[in-house]
C-alpha cells in the first residue's frame, strides 16, 4: 500500500471515510467491553506540537497505546525544529525512526512540506486552515445519534475558521449541506477552504436563518489560537452570534449541538445549550479517540 497522508478532509474518498467510521464503531465496542486489540504492536507514533492541546494529545497518545503501539511527544520548543532545522530535514529523520506522524502546527504549508519529505503517513492534528480529525469525530458522533449525515443540514455559527473550512470540505465528500453565518468581514474564504464552485454550502447574514430547520448546530470559540490580540474586538463583532436556546428552537426539534472544545460559556454558546439536552459535546470529545484509532489503523494497515 502506497503512503497515504491525511492533511485535509478531502484527502480521503467517501468510501475510505465510511470504512473508517465502520472501523471506529467496531474499535469503540472493543474498547467499551475491555477487549484488547493490538493491531499496531511495535509501531511508533511521533506527535509534533507547535500549538498547545489537551484533546489532540490525549486522544492520539492514548489511542496509539490502546492499539498496542507507543507514542512519543515532541514540542517544537524542545527540539531542533524550534531552533531553525528545516522542516524537510526533520521529516527525513523523524520518518526513518517512526511509523506514523501527527503534527499540530500553524500554516498548512508546514505540514505539507513535512509530508512531502516523509517516508510514513502524516496526520493533520490541526493547522490554521483545517482540523480534519475533529470533523471525522463530529460526523461519527452525528451518525451514532441520528444515522447517515447525507442530505442533512449543518448550521455553522461564528468564525469561518479551520473547523468551519473542514465542515465545508466534508459536505462535498459526504453530500450534506452547511449553512454558514459569520459577522461581516469574517466570511468564508473559498481559497482557504480549498473550495471552488461548491453547491453544498450557503451563507446567511442572519444566524437565526442559518440555524432554521438545521439537523446540527455547531460553533467554536470566537478567538482561535494565534488571534488573541483581536479578542476584545471579536467579542464585540460576534456578540449576536451566540448559540442560545432561541437559536436551538428554530432548528429541528431533535437537532444536535456540537462544539470542538474548549468552550467559553456565555460567549459563543450559552450554558443552557452546551449543558442542555441537545448537546453531545462529551460524546464528540470522546470520539476523537475512536476515529483516530481507526484512522491510524487504516493509514498503516489499509483495510483489515
Amino acid at each position: 500500500m502506497s503512503i497515504k497522508h491525511f492533511l485535509q478532509f478531502n484527502d480521503l474518498t467517501r468510501d475510505e471515510i465510511e470504512y473508517i467510521f465502520a472501523r471506529a464503531a467496531w474499535i469503540k465496542r472493543q474498547f467499551k467491553s475491555y477487549q484488547q486489540y493490538w493491531p499496531l504492536s511495535d509501531r511508533t507514533l511521533v506527535m509534533i506540537f507547535e500549538k498547545a492541546s489537551t484533546r489532540t494529545r490525549l486522544s492520539f497518545e492514548a489511542g496509539m497505546q490502546q492499539l498496542g503501539g507507543s507514542a512519543i511527544y515532541l514540542n517544537t520548543r524542545d527540539s531542533q525544529l524550534g531552533r531553525g532545522e528545516p522542516v524537510e530535514d526533520a521529516a527525513q529523520v523523524i520518518s526513518r525512526m517512526s511509523d506514523i506522524v501527527m503534527i499540530r502546527t500553524f500554516e498548512q504549508s508546514i505540514i505539507e512540506r513535512f509530508a512531502a519529505n516523509s517516508r510514513v503517513p502524516v496526520i493533520n492534528g490541526l493547522t490554521n486552515e483545517y482540523h480534519p480529525c475533529q470533523i471525522l469525530a463530529d460526523i461519527f458522533t452525528f451518525i451514532e445519534h441520528r444515522g447517515s449525515i447525507q442530505g442533512k443540514t449543518v448550521a455553522w455559527i461564528g468564525d469561518s475558521n479551520n473547523v468551519c473550512n473542514t465542515w465545508l470540505q466534508a459536505a462535498e465528500v459526504l453530500d450534506f449541506n452547511v449553512h454558514v453565518s459569520t459577522p461581516p468581514e469574517y466570511e468564508v474564504e473559498p481559497e482557504r477552504a480549498n473550495l471552488y464552485g461548491t453547491d453544498h454550502f450557503e451563507e446567511f447574514v442572519d444566524p437565526m436563518m442559518a440555524a432554521k430547520d438545521a439537523d446540527l448546530v455547531t460553533t467554536d470559540v470566537w478567538t482561535s489560537m494565534g488571534f488573541e490580540a483581536e479578542n476584545e474586538e471579536r467579542r464585540k463583532d460576534f456578540a449576536d452570534w451566540q448559540v442560545d436556546a432561541d437559536m436551538m428552537r428554530v432548528a429541528k426539534a431533535d437537532a444536535l449541538f456540537m462544539h470542538c472544545l474548549p468552550a467559553h460559556r456565555g460567549e459563543e454558546v450559552a450554558a443552557e445549550v452546551i449543558d442542555g439536552p441537545h448537546s453531545v459535546v462529551w460524546d464528540e470529545a470522546e470520539n476523537r479517540l475512536h476515529v483516530q484509532k481507526a484512522l491510524m489503523e487504516y493509514l498503516l494497515l489499509g483495510k483489515v
